[in-house]
């Protein structure tokens, strides 16, 4: 051939072929290649005036030497084994300094792995579906600096912009940019999930038809809560099946599917000692979703939950306070697990640059992240909830959070991670809290110690320990 690729691809999936378009409209000549040996050269032939710049292999060895050293190839294939798989069919075709970049959604510690293999290697999440892979995707990388910055102009210029700034970014070391795009994702359960709870409450609290709540969340997306998942969900409940003709909400099935990295999140934030409880609420509520026979039980045991609420409680106004409060709890818990993150990996992560790359292409793309971009590099140590510009928001809001979290639970509407959110907030309000009575436990029943809160000493023992170290001794000291 007469002309070699800056770039290669291989999966030519939903994201592949979309990213790979992305790739050549922005001018990048690109070889693509796929497990289906007819699938590189139907794709060329659909890519209209794109053509010309995409090159189809037939085999690995050709997409290898289709593209100009040193060469970068972008997996975008199922995460796990088959990611492995490929790596060790393309090693042996590749230089040292040639490039596999793993954009699928895989499990940060994978990547971290993969890093120690030979080759250079990078792990980039991408975020913003088939049409944010096509026209500009939130991309967060993880590896040498040094890789990054060999494919950063290709990445930044296929990125979503914000006021033109690219919305692609070095996360840090390792595994850094496959972490990010996981609490990424765990944010986007929990937001996802309070939503779904306000939709609860405007439709089995008071009544309302999928078609009339449709305005609600419109007119939500026109104020703070402007995002993304705010203004898909008007879209979806204003939609109508058609070949029912009933509103679309009305006849899907009530099961959440997930594809692990909310799961993940969870996981990852218990060994970082993060709390992340509406991010664990949401995820335990996609769990008890899919449970829909046992829940039928429960409700031909106990009787349905839902009972209507009061005309004038929970109007949209105080929803959308509560939600805006509960949105802002989220947002904390992940920033801060990213912060626990930085530290126990001894990676870079820049907790404002994260917050601007996900200022659009993203699921999670919301008008508060410029805001939150900002109070970050105020200072990014600090609880995102506690910079002025937040605080003053909770501090409106909060009470309207505890009203609906009341109001809905008193009525049976089940709220778990709004729930979460206000206990959260009460937690972190709270100067003296009661752990003190757990340590008194964990010191009674397995001698751990405690701290005095009068002169700060530490290892301390209740007077239990004294009848433990003298087991005959019966003078009263049981504790």
């Amino acid at each position: 051939m007469d002309h070699k690729a800056q770039i290669g691809l291989v999966g030519l999936g939903t994201m592949g072929a979309a990213l790979s378009l992305n790739i050549a409209e922005k001018g990048f000549d690109i070889a693509v290649w796929n497990r289906k040996s007819d699938r590189p050269h139907q794709f060329r032939k659909e890519a209209g005036p794109l053509a010309e710049r995409i090159i189809p292999s037939n085999t690995l060895e050709e997409l290898v030497a289709n593209i100009a050293r040193p060469r970068a190839i972008i997996l975008m294939i199922p995460a796990g084994d088959p990611v492995d798989e490929m790596i060790s069919r393309l090693r042996p075709l590749l230089e040292d300094d040639d490039l596999i970049i793993d954009a699928g959604n895989a499990n940060f510690h994978d990547t971290t792995r993969r890093m120690g293999g030979p080759g250079a290697f990078l792990g980039m999440g991408v975020s913003g579906g088939e049409e944010g892979a096509r026209h500009g995707p939130a991309i967060m990388g993880g590896g040498r600096r040094e890789d990054w910055d060999r494919v950063a102009p290709i990445l930044e210029a296929i990125s979503a912009k914000y006021e033109g700034e690219p919305c692609a970014a070095w996360m840090g070391e390792a595994g850094a940019g496959h972490f990010v795009k996981t609490v990424h994702n765990g944010i986007e359960y929990a937001d996802m999930q309070m939503i779904a709870e306000t939709y609860g409450i405007l439709r089995d609290g008071h009544g309302m038809s999928a078609p009339e709540i449709a305005p609600v969340f419109k007119g939500w997306n026109e104020g703070v809560l402007q995002s993304y998942l705010i203004e898909i969900s008007g879209k979806v409940a204003a939609a109508t099946d058609g070949a029912t003709g009933q509103p679309l909400l009305d006849i899907i099935v009530d099961a959440a599917g997930q594809k692990g990295t909310g799961r993940w999140t969870v996981i990852e934030a218990q060994h970082l000692a993060a709390p992340v409880p509406a991010i664990e609420a949401a995820v335990v509520a996609r769990n008890l979703s899919a449970r829909i026979d046992e829940r039928a039980t429960g409700e031909a045991l106990f009787g349905a939950a839902p009972k209507p609420l009061p005309a004038e409680a929970l109007p949209p106004e105080l929803l959308e306070e509560a939600l805006i409060c509960g949105k802002i709890m989220c947002y904390a818990q992940g920033f801060t697990m990213i912060s626990a993150a930085a530290k126990a990996f001894g990676w870079t992560l820049d907790l404002p640059a994260i917050a601007r790359v996900w200022r659009e292409g993203c699921i999670i793309r919301s008008a508060m992240l410029n805001d939150m971009a900002e109070a970050l590099a105020e200072d990014p140590e600090r609880n995102l909830m506690f910079a002025p510009f937040f605080a003053a928001h909770v501090t409106r809001t909060q009470r309207a959070l505890r009203e609906v979290v009341s109001v809905a639970t008193a009525h049976g509407l089940a709220v778990p991670a709004l729930s979460s959110g206000l206990a959260y907030f009460d937690q972190m309000r709270t100067g003296r809290g009661t752990a003190n009575m757990i340590q008194g436990q964990r010191d009674f029943f397995g001698l751990h110690g405690f701290a005095r809160m009068d002169d700060g000493s530490t290892g301390q023992h209740g007077p239990w320990a004294d009848a433990a170290a003298n087991p005959e001794d019966t003078s009263g000291k049981q504790g």
